[in-house]
């Protein structure tokens, strides 16, 4: 499939999974839209989430198997809440609305929508009727999580009650006859009883989609429309050694072969040791053909000549740029050694880009922009590729699953990430060589002391970002310090849409403590970032 990104008008040759049965999320502003995509994908089905301003006609378009409107923190009638259109639930596609997409579903087909007086957070018990459609073989009493104060109070016409709960007489409903169905309750969540045995009644009961979505289908459309695409052009693929570049690659090699080309770009902004991993780890794994760029300085320099040099966004499409003219003349140098013309010969660059990479940086109308990801909207106007992204429409644990599938080596594939603008990003302030040296030893400490804890394993990652412009009075021996700070981030996540804050011993966050601050002359203060994400993103830029 080939299109134009939303966020930059590039033309992008996106393989994977586009296949019948497709769902459609419908986000109407839920902090479990992500959630609901995932349980989706979880039951071997295929899902994306759009915005709920996507007008009908285009979804219709999609030639979607089902269509789940999610929840949201809005009242239906509260001015400017976002509203489903009738026009949806005539489509002939099912449609099953979850909390407030039910309320949107009951108002649009003419029910009514109240202020319920027993408002209902956390755990309710639910008396269903097992013998409705979507709820077929479930319990009749059974314990539901509910994060409601309006409900349904008048249904539509042609609608069936199937559930009611204190606080909901009508918490859940359907009509068969046209696709139509909805809970009040959160059936994504695992607070709530057979939650996921309801959404796979809704996608293979009633929307009669088969679970045929796998890793190795997903392999095997992607080498498909890979090999389809390219024909006998020249391919290079960007590798920095993480999990994401590394399966994109290894999927492209699977395509076309010798026709690709590796091309590590060692920007200067990598942890220690990350070149000589790359050189021998993935090659001696893989044996693809390896081209390496020294464009240490090239990178400092752009990043030294930004008019705030500070700037997050200004930051990472600064290293966006820099990356496309490396690629440019690493292509030009390996067509110079194949002997080949020049013109067109490298049509195609192969990126690691991830779904929650698009989904934060403003992929699709209604998105909001929370960073630009160097490798989406970081991206020069002027690139002369082709770009194949056959991880664009999958999450993390998806990507290390195919990486398994490929036979990858276990520690390719469960890497921490490590973005691609590299320690630019856990620079906060201006990047120096000087910050990346103290930035580079501190990281190595800590990583050094995650491995010998043996926790390698039970985080996602641990960036360590150091607070370039702030400084901290110190006291070590008898003398007076000054110096800079830096924060330990810890995070446990699936897919890097959300994380939480992995809790480390105590003992372990001492030792990295005391080694940073006696190791590291620059620095005198280590301290512990608690935040979730939302709110924070995981990394600070």
């Amino acid at each position: 499939m080939s299109g134009r990104d939303a966020t930059s008008g590039h033309a992008r040759a996106v393989t994977g999974p586009d296949q019948p049965g497709l769902v459609l999320v419908v986000d109407y502003g839920a902090q479990y839209a992500q959630l609901i995509a995932r349980r989706v994908r979880e039951a071997r089905v295929y899902s994306e989430i759009v915005p709920h301003t996507t007008p009908v006609a285009d979804m219709v378009a999609r030639r979607p198997s089902a269509i789940i409107l999610s929840g949201g923190p809005e009242s239906v009638y509260a001015p400017g809440a976002p509203k489903a259109d009738p026009a949806l639930f005539s489509t002939g596609v099912p449609v099953l609305g979850i909390c407030y997409g039910l309320q949107a579903m009951a108002v649009a087909l003419g029910g009514e929508v109240g202020h319920t007086a027993k408002e209902e957070f956390g755990r309710a018990q639910a008396d269903i009727d097992p013998t409705a459609d979507l709820l077929r073989g479930l319990p009749a009493r059974q314990s539901v999580w509910m994060s409601h104060r309006d409900a349904a109070v008048q249904l539509p016409a042609g609608l069936v009650r199937t559930a009611s709960t204190d606080g909901a007489r009508i918490a859940a409903f359907e009509d068969v006859a046209r696709g139509l169905y909805a809970v009040q309750w959160h059936p994504e969540v695992v607070h709530t009883d057979n939650g996921q045995r309801l959404i796979e009644n809704f996608l293979y009961r009633c929307a009669g989609i088969a679970p045929t979505w796998t890793t190795g289908s997903i392999i095997e459309a992607s080498v498909k429309s890979i090999a389809d695409m390219v024909g006998s052009h020249t391919v290079i693929a960007g590798l920095s050694g993480g999990v994401d570049s590394a399966v994109a690659a290894a999927l492209v090699q699977r395509a076309v072969g010798d026709q690709l080309t590796c091309v590590f770009v060692d920007h200067g902004l990598l942890r220690e040791g990350e070149r000589e991993q790359v050189q021998q780890d993935y090659v001696k794994a893989t044996g693809v053909r390896l081209h390496t760029v020294d464009a240490r300085r090239q990178f400092l320099d752009a990043l030294s000549l930004l008019p705030d040099p500070t700037g997050p966004e200004a930051k990472r499409k600064a290293i966006g740029r820099e990356f496309i003219r490396a690629f440019e003349g690493a292509a030009n140098d390996i067509i110079q050694a194949q002997g080949r013309e020049q013109a067109g010969a490298v049509r195609f660059l192969v990126q690691g880009t991830l779904y929650p990479d698009v989904v934060e940086s403003g992929g699709g109308e209604g998105a909001a922009n929370i960073k630009s990801h160097h490798n989406v909207g970081g991206l020069p106007d002027d690139l002369r590729f082709e770009l194949i992204e056959p991880l664009r429409r999958l999450f993390k644990d998806e990507v290390r699953a195919v990486g398994q599938e490929l036979g990858l080596p276990q520690e390719i594939v469960w890497r921490q990430p490590f973005p691609g603008p590299g320690l630019a990003i856990r620079i906060v302030g201006a990047v120096t060589e000087e910050r990346l040296r103290i930035l580079r030893q501190a990281d190595a400490i800590v990583r050094e002391e995650l491995s010998r804890a043996g926790l390698d394993g039970e985080i996602w990652q641990c960036p360590v970002v150091l607070l370039a412009d702030v400084r901290s009075v110190g006291v070590q021996g008898d003398g007076r310090t000054y110096g800079h700070p830096v924060v330990l981030r810890p995070v446990s996540s699936e897919d890097a849409m959300t994380a939480d804050f992995s809790r480390l011993p105590y003992e372990v966050l001492a030792r990295v403590s005391t080694r940073i601050t006696n190791e590291v002359a620059e620095v005198n203060r280590v301290v512990l970032d608690i935040t979730s994400k939302p709110p924070g993103t995981i990394e600070w830029e």
